[in-house]
């Protein structure tokens, strides 16, 4: 118990001292982040992921290694599909550039203990009542099926409850104040749209939080492991964003594979009492079908004429 304190310790202070890194030094001017920037962080996000497998394999073994393997694919390849969804929230309410990445870092500071708090949750009901994990694979399941018919994500932050609540109690600049998030107008605080953007952001992660932590819990129940890996795959998300925003529009079938992900992983850990499958045989499928979801996008892109009806049926449900 003393060792485990002590690894969940060290653990978070190496994600705080990467977050006030990040914040603090590398991103203290307010500026638009450009692509050569996101993809070195991106880089070293990255790196970093996979050097934390190995410390993981030397220190719990190949087992353990492969699991937080595994969980990390499962939850950078959905961090992906989320994207498109930070696109439309930052395009409805015209942030500009150079407030996004402040707007995402607090995004994810916040996602960070969301997760903590899901992961917990989910392990210690997985735990003591073992009949959720039918209700967990259900619904991925559901959720996989629903993700192949919708062909785009809508955001409707009009409807969004919290917002609402927000707004009742708090007021609302109409303009933004450059990057903060409250100023204070004829002895009064107020809020900027920049907070209510922050948000909306945030509901919608739990909104992620809700497909992806169920999807790894069905790959391992070790509350490290699904911890880690959970938080390696949101901190590098933010350079990712930055990297591929430009790009996004091109991975027209990345959807469908990722729905067929969650279909799996949600069978697997339907018919885990009858057949405990491999994780190198898990592992396996999922790189295969994103894989093949990446290169069918590539191989066969969209026609430009689609493209931009897909962009005015964006334009038109954001509107309404």
């Amino acid at each position: 118990m003393e060792n485990q304190v002590i690894v969940w310790t060290l653990f978070n202070l190496f994600v705080l001292a990467m977050l006030a890194l990040d914040l603090g030094v590398f991103h203290r001017r307010t500026h638009a982040v450009e692509i050569k920037e996101a993809l070195i962080w991106s880089a070293v996000w990255i790196a970093l992921a996979l050097l934390f497998n190995v410390l993981i394999y030397f220190w719990q073994g190949p087992a353990k290694a492969l699991e937080y393997f595994t969980g990390y694919l499962i939850e950078k390849s959905l961090s992906v599909d989320n994207l498109f969804v930070f696109i439309m929230i930052f395009s409805y309410f015209g942030v500009r550039a150079e407030y996004q990445h402040k707007v995402l870092f607090w995004g994810i500071v916040g996602a960070l203990i969301m997760r903590a708090i899901f992961i917990f949750t989910g392990v210690a009901l997985i735990q003591k009542f073992h009949w959720v994990i039918y209700i967990f694979g259900t619904f991925l399941i559901f959720t996989g099926i629903r993700m192949s018919v919708r062909t785009e994500k809508e955001v409707h932050p009009e409807k969004n409850p919290l917002i609402r609540l927000f707004r009742s109690f708090m007021s609302v600049t109409k303009d933004y104040h450059e990057d903060k998030f409250f100023i204070k107008k004829k002895g009064k605080y107020m809020a900027t749209p920049l907070v209510v953007v922050l948000l909306v952001v945030e509901t919608t992660d739990v909104m992620f939080a809700l497909d992806s932590i169920p999807a790894i819990l069905a790959i391992t129940v070790d509350p490290f492991i699904v911890y880690s890996s959970n938080v390696f795959a949101i901190l590098g998300l933010r350079a990712l964003y930055f990297a591929l925003a430009g790009i996004m529009r091109m991975f027209e079938y990345l959807h469908y594979g990722l729905a067929v992900i969650l279909v799996f992983v949600g069978i697997k850990m339907m018919i885990a009492e009858i057949y405990k499958m491999p994780v190198t045989l898990a592992l396996g499928v999922i790189a295969v079908i994103l894989l093949s979801s990446i290169i069918l996008s590539l191989v066969k892109p969209s026609r430009p004429e689609d493209l931009t009806e897909m962009e005015e049926v964006n334009k038109q449900e954001i509107s309404e």
